[in-house]
């Protein structure tokens, strides 16, 4: 049967504290979008993942925790999708540059293999430079409706 979706649209848009409490609440308020877009409990578990490894990269190494800092964070649900959008105010990064966390190398390393987990979990990935500082990642994650 699955949830039944709300026919409005909804969507958050705050600031976080850079402190790993504010992944609850970015949690909290993905799972409260995605439940009223009809979003069935596997693929609610999926886009929280994603969600917590995205916004606790954001607050751990975009803003190492800087209390002056803040993670902006964004979702917005329809009928169809979710995004998700967060943003820090760090120094960036290259997605191009990271290492493979697969390569036999970095298989044993504590880190690594976070971005790796989001791209499986969601539809869309999309990483961006912001200027004067900081990266905005933007997930995507579609509803398919089963007839």
């Amino acid at each position: 049967m699955g949830n039944q979706p709300d026919q409005q649209a909804s969507s958050v848009d705050t600031l976080l504290d850079s402190a790993l409490q504010s992944v609850e609440e970015a949690e909290s308020l993905v799972l409260k979008v995605a439940r009223a877009a009809g979003f069935p409990e596997e693929e609610l578990y999926k886009l929280n993942m994603a969600v917590r490894e995205t916004v606790v990269n954001a607050v751990v190494h975009g803003n190492r925790y800087s209390a002056h800092k803040k993670v902006h964070f964004q979702v917005s649900g329809s009928k169809d999708r979710i995004t998700v959008t967060v943003g820090d105010e760090g120094n960036g990064f290259d997605l191009a540059s990271l290492p493979d966390p697969l390569a036999e190398e970095n298989l044993l390393h504590q880190s690594g293999r976070g971005l790796l987990l989001v791209r499986a979990f969601v539809d869309e990935f999309q990483v961006r430079r912001l200027t004067p500082r900081g990266t905005q990642v933007e997930l995507v994650k579609r509803l398919t409706h089963e007839s």
